[in-house]
């Protein structure tokens, strides 16, 4: 059963400035960009922890992950980050919209105690060495939980639902918008816990974003108890969402081929353009749009494939699955996608549909895995609204 625990969390200071320009996206979607305004932001913006800058002359003994574990260690001296009182639980809203709807998610930031893959805690994704190694190296020198890992369990559950209800009553204890249009809203509580735990105990947890995350904090444990025994890292911070009240959005990510790999046959329905492509594709129906470039010009196909939904499964079954890993790109914007082609940087683009959180969970009982950078479970929390310290 996953255990399930409040935690002593770090928050940032109100007098540190606004969470706009102290917090971040997830790593591994800040482009470099995005990283020099988040740095020009604030001294203290995350994105310092999490994404730190590489500087001449470095080396094994100062570097960007060096530099982010001396940044928290000044930061809490310095009060910029304070611990809550207690161990706490932390209620989390994400209030957005998808479709040309107002939705919102909620769930709840805990300590969760790590166990190998395939108990009560399961991915649906494969996983690639080079996040693994870039994170492990960043947690042995920053010794903390920067971000949760974000899960989810099938099975409604009315006691997390009454839980979440009764601790959101009032206003919450941070509040920020992000660049998407997304609030985040975060409340810190130790009233009424038990319940919500113990229904959590229950379930089984996949592992909806952070499979790298999870596998790094794996790693890092048995690192830790080697030399130290147990102690905080036998556990990690996740996000725990109730999918089957939730219903999160569960959206694309596109695939890149580069240059030089060959395409078997043009089988697919020409269409007009991309917004054709994207009105055409259903995961039902297996469909994946396709961008190329045909006597210099960019044209659009919407193919079928067999099999069954997840439609990224069948592309990598019977297409994908013959080209090397180092020839394929990750894209979750289908506009982004598209320019690739036509600036050269990509032979083809595959574009696919979203899919739905319960054909995740199909091929997870089914004890398979979708492959690497196959969902974009979105809006993703906020990082930096709060921090799980490694402390002894």
């Amino acid at each position: 059963m996953p255990d399930v625990r409040p935690f002593t969390g770090l928050l940032y200071d109100e007098g540190a400035g606004p969470l706009e320009v102290l917090t971040a996206p997830p790593y591994d979607v800040i482009s470099p960009m995005d990283q020099d305004r988040l740095y020009a932001a604030s001294p203290y913006n995350i994105v310092r922890l999490i994404l730190g800058k590489e500087e001449p002359g470095d080396d094994a003994s100062v570097n960007k992950y060096t530099r982010g574990g001396s940044a928290l260690r000044s930061w809490r001296d310095r009060g910029v980050l304070k611990p809550t009182p207690q161990p706490s639980l932390f209620p989390y809203e994400l209030s957005f919209h998808f479709g040309g709807v107002s939705r919102r998610i909620r769930g709840l930031i805990a300590e969760v105690g790590l166990e190998p893959w395939g108990g009560s805690i399961v991915p649906h994704e494969r996983t690639m060495p080079g996040p693994i190694e870039d994170r492990l190296a960043l947690i042995r020198e920053v010794r903390a939980n920067l971000s949760p890992v974000y899960s989810v369990f099938p099975d409604a559950s009315s006691e997390v639902t009454e839980f979440l209800d009764a601790a959101m009553r009032g206003p919450p204890d941070r509040e920020v918008m992000d660049d998407a249009g997304t609030r985040h809203r975060l409340w810190v509580t130790t009233d009424d816990i038990g319940r919500a735990v113990e229904a959590i105990w229950s379930k089984t947890l996949m592992i909806a974003d952070g499979h790298h995350r999870y596998t790094v904090a794996l790693a890092h444990r048995e690192e830790m108890r080697e030399r130290h025994g147990p102690g905080p890292w036998d556990s990690t911070m996740m996000f725990v969402v109730d999918a089957g009240s939730e219903d999160p959005p569960v959206l694309p990510i596109h695939r890149l081929v580069a240059d030089g790999i060959p395409r078997d046959g043009q089988d697919g329905e020409l269409v007009r353009d991309m917004a054709e492509v994207l009105a055409t594709l259903r995961d039902e129906d297996l469909t994946v749009g396709v961008v190329e470039m045909e006597r210099g010009q960019l044209v659009h196909r919407v193919e079928r494939l067999p099999g069954a939904p997840p439609t990224v499964c069948s592309l990598h079954e019977h297409v994908l699955d013959r080209v090397p890993d180092d020839k394929i790109r990750f894209v979750p914007d289908s506009v982004a996608a598209e320019q690739a082609v036509l600036a050269g940087r990509a032979t083809i683009a595959y574009l696919l549909p979203p899919t739905r959180v319960d054909r995740v969970w199909s091929v997870v009982r089914s004890q398979a895995r979708l492959p690497q950078k196959s969902t974009y479970f979105w809006p993703k929390p906020r990082t930096g609204m709060v921090i799980r310290p490694l402390d002894p």
